[in-house]
């Protein structure tokens, strides 16, 4: 079996295990995810979940990032 065909055959079990997975961050929108996943690679998903929403309050968009 070729690597394709093997990583393919695992996707599908691990589509059939966990079909719907929850993201335990959270966000409303691509960006604000964006942002979490990133905050999340040095603290505690919890710990981002803390933060997060007074920071999106001032800046939920990149375009508010740079104001």
């Amino acid at each position: 079996m070729n690597r394709k065909l093997k990583s393919e055959k695992i996707g599908n079990i691990l589509d059939e295990f966990y079909p719907k997975t929850p993201i335990p961050l959270n966000h409303y929108s691509s960006y604000t995810l964006l942002v979490a996943v990133m905050l999340s690679a040095q603290t505690t998903d919890k710990k981002v979940n803390e933060v997060t929403p007074k920071l999106f309050q001032v800046a939920d968009t990149p375009k508010k990032c740079y104001l």
